[in-house]
């Protein structure tokens, strides 16, 4: 991929950290891939875990070159086939679970509809969504909406400690029920526009 001027740092940095894959061929990506989906079996990860990190790098590029495709590995054992790209089915489970449903790691697409999930876990995050819908929207304020609190930057920090606590209930309540569902489950645990960070995400 060419730097462009839209091209971010954070974009330009992760461009960096997948370059190592870049050198893999074809058959040894699908390897490490395999390889990696065996260990993150069984288990919840954030988003921001460095194996998590590497895995989308790799996983990204084995979209873009097809390797799943190819089979030129057998797929690990607990997983099944995501329908939308058809790898290895990895789901992330973002705030905008309502609206985008679960992401897979390969293609960023959906790969498991909201209204796929069982309903009592529907039930169970709905109320969740719509919770940190209304935290979030505090840091999109606009300067009329802001003006109308005695201080917005303290209406941000209790938003940003209120999403950390919303973060944390999530990974506790509703990640140990996907994973009932599904052989591994990413979790984002990050809020950039509230400035919540992993570090902050306590469990």
């Amino acid at each position: 991929m060419s730097e462009t001027k839209e091209e971010s740092p954070l974009d330009r940095l992760w461009r960096e950290y997948g370059r190592p894959f870049r050198a893999f061929d074809d058959l040894s990506l699908a390897r490490w891939l395999a390889q990696t989906l065996g260990q993150l079996h069984g288990q919840a990860w954030r988003m921001s875990h460095p194996l998590v990190g590497a895995y989308r790098l790799g996983a990204q590029l084995a979209h873009e070159r097809q390797i799943w495709l190819q089979r030129l590995v057998n797929m690990p054992v607990g997983y099944t086939t995501a329908s939308c790209c058809r790898a290895p089915l990895l789901p992330l489970f973002t705030r905008d679970i309502t609206d985008s449903g679960l992401i897979c790691q390969h293609c960023g697409e959906t790969c498991g509809p909201f209204a796929d999930l069982p309903e009592p876990l529907r039930n169970l995050i709905a109320p969740w969504a719509a919770d940190y819908r209304a935290v979030h929207a505090v840091a999109h304020w606009d300067e009329l909406k802001q003006s109308q609190v005695a201080d917005y930057e303290q209406a941000f920090e209790e938003s940003a400690q209120r999403a950390e606590r919303l973060l944390s209930d999530m990974a506790h309540e509703m990640i140990p029920h996907l994973l009932e569902l599904f052989p591994a489950i990413v979790w984002e645990d990050q809020d950039e526009c509230l400035e919540v960070r992993p570090e902050d995400i306590s469990l």
